[in-house]
């Protein structure tokens, strides 16, 4: 079996994680042991499972990082990894390791924080992927969505810590004319 590295990759409310579920349950149809991790840092539907926007859900390991993946997912065929920007850049050895062993890796994640730069992990998972669905959301305007736009009470945000974990209630998909961007301070 020829391994790969397959990413989701996009804004919030784009359809990642569905992506990566719906490939990992596919999966388990054609009778190939799955693992799906999740980094503890989110905790947004639920602590065991990765749950998408429009409530699609799977049992998932719940990770530190990259050396916990690393000690559990040796003997899966497909190995998923959920919101892979929360991981350290230095996962990307283990996944190529994997797909070079014959092993099929899904990973979901953000491609750019609220300020709209790229996060390190996600573009590198880029760069080494053999499958890519670059994914977009609606606009509130109706266009395409690339960008995630982090907002306070419906009032945008313009400073803080370049993450914040949150749902509908803090972000909002946004296309290139109504994302406001941020300079990184």
């Amino acid at each position: 079996m020829t391994g790969f590295l397959k990413v989701f990759t996009g804004p919030m409310f784009s359809s990642k994680s569905t992506g990566l579920i719906e490939h990992l349950r596919r999966a388990k149809i054609a009778k190939k042991s799955v693992v799906l991790f999740k980094p503890s840092i989110d905790n947004r539907y639920s602590d065991s499972e990765v749950v998408s926007h429009n409530g699609d859900r799977l049992d998932a390991i719940v990770v530190m990082g990259e050396h916990e993946i690393a000690s559990h997912c040796w003997s899966f065929d497909v190995i998923g990894i959920d919101e892979v920007q929360f991981f350290d850049p230095s996962i990307l050895e283990l996944l190529n390791l994997l797909a070079d062993a014959g092993k099929e890796v899904i990973v979901a994640g953000l491609n750019a924080d609220f300020m709209g730069d790229p996060f390190e992990t996600t573009a590198l998972s880029v760069h080494y992927a053999d499958r890519l669905e670059k994914l977009t959301a609606v606009c509130r305007c109706g266009d395409d969505a690339l960008w995630t736009q982090l907002m306070s009470d419906g009032i945008e945000v313009t400073d803080g810590d370049r993450v914040h974990v949150g749902g509908t209630e803090s972000y909002e998909p946004r296309c290139r004319r109504c994302f406001v961007r941020r300079a990184n301070d």
